[in-house]
């Protein structure tokens, strides 16, 4: 029923009256402006001075047509007793359609990835990294592919006045209102193919099913506030990325965020999830995030910059974990990019495998320093394709040593295929 109510009201405002202006997917110079782009996962936002590589084409009937994404070939390998080899790809792919309404404005959505079939045995190695489920056991010293189907739904947003936006976002498969703009999207880590550690502590629910959002926006001076909400079925998807999942909505989500200028957008969510582990059925979690990410220069030279605090509480045992991350991209004289990734994360009990009991616990925290570079060997009209490496350098805690070492090291060779310019 909720998934043919949202139908319905995509094909309604469809078919609503005439076209005024709309948001041409460039740097926004207010919030209001920024939120009409819709560039960042579900609901989520990116500074306004930040103008993601995209494929434009404006039709006659008044749709802007929209499409982007990013496909990395990586060689991983490992030092130390856990470490693992293995050459992979991480990618998506976004198609976006937009068109005036009146006063507001229709957008829709959908967002494919092909790693269930690019990586294989269900996750790619990723030292210290924990979540999710492989062959029905907890992924250790791994990251779980992406869903085939990452996003599908519909926004609207209603102008009321000069400077207040009213949206609406509905997506059976989509992002409620919890957390930074995901990993996969932001543009400090647009180099970084590898998931971050904190990823289960910070933004996970970018994948979630029947993920409704309300929320409203102004504009205040050269910034602006943002209101959100959003109710969404809490449980993270199972192993079959293949297929679209249903559930209840059984969890909810609010979020603040707030723009001083078009170069700096902050926010702080929070959020109940229940259920959201299959290896932990029984641990409902209490998620707080805050983030500040800001984007200065332009098309030759630029900065991107992401600071994010994400904590999970767990109800009934009353466990908490905490991750924090920097990371930072920059741009240099157009064919150079240089990056970092700075985490500093709790990991659980999960990463004893077999030897870890039932109620998942804090056993240290790991920090996880990552460098890279790479060179645009070429670049056209519709993308890019640069070549580069990145090293991460992980400080074990006393408490785990014996199964990792004290300094394991993971390079990757990275060649990655940019859709967009």
């Amino acid at each position: 029923m909720l998934r043919l109510t949202l139908l319905c009201f995509v094909l309604h405002a469809a078919l609503l009256a005439d076209a005024q202006s709309m948001n041409m997917g460039g740097p926004a110079n207010t919030l209001n402006e920024n939120v009409l782009r819709h560039m960042g996962s579900g609901t989520s936002l990116e500074p306004g001075a930040a103008a993601p590589p995209m494929m434009m084409r404006m039709t006659g009937n008044n749709w802007m047509l929209m499409l982007h994404g990013y496909a990395w070939v990586v060689e991983q390998q490992q030092t130390g007793p856990r470490g693992h080899d293995k050459l992979f790809s991480a990618n998506w792919f976004m198609g976006m359609a937009q068109r005036p309404v009146g006063r507001g404005q229709l957008t829709l959505r959908a967002m494919l990835s092909l790693e269930p079939a690019t990586i294989s045995g269900r996750y790619y190695p990723e030292l210290f990294q924990q979540g999710e489920t492989a062959f029905g056991e907890p992924i250790v010293d791994g990251q779980h592919p992406h869903n085939f189907f990452m996003e599908i739904g519909g926004l609207f947003d209603q102008r009321v006045g000069e400077r207040v936006l009213l949206s609406g976002y509905g997506a059976v498969v989509g992002d409620p209102a919890l957390g930074p703009v995901a990993f996969p999207h932001r543009a400090s880590a647009a180099e970084d193919p590898l998931a971050p550690l904190g990823h289960h502590l910070e933004d996970s629910t970018h994948i979630a099913f029947d993920v409704v959002t309300a929320g409203a926006s102004a504009n205040v001076g050269s910034g602006g506030v943002k209101v959100e909400a959003s109710g969404f079925h809490g449980r993270e998807p199972d192993e079959n990325r293949w297929h679209i999942e249903a559930g209840a909505i059984d969890s909810w989500s609010a979020r603040l965020s707030i723009a001083p200028d078009r170069h700096w957008v902050g926010q702080y969510s929070l959020g109940r999830l229940h259920s959201p582990e299959a290896s932990h059925p029984q641990e409902d979690m209490l998620r707080q995030t805050a983030s500040v990410a800001g984007h200065y220069g332009g098309q030759t030279r630029s900065l991107d910059t992401t600071i994010v605090w994400g904590r999970n509480h767990t109800v009934g045992p009353t466990e908490n974990a905490n991750g924090y991350l920097a990371e930072g991209l920059l741009k240099l004289a157009s064919r150079n990019l240089v990056w970092t990734r700075i985490e500093n994360v709790d990991r659980t009990t999960d990463l004893l495998g077999a030897a870890a009991p039932s109620a998942e616990s804090v056993v240290g925290r790991v920090q996880a320093y990552t460098g890279g570079y790479a060179y645009r060997l070429h670049s056209w009209a519709s993308g890019a394709v640069d070549l580069g490496a990145q090293v991460t350098v992980y400080d074990t805690p006393a408490s785990i040593v014996t199964l990792y070492g004290t300094h394991p090291v993971g390079v990757a060779a990275v060649v990655r295929w940019q859709l967009g310019r």
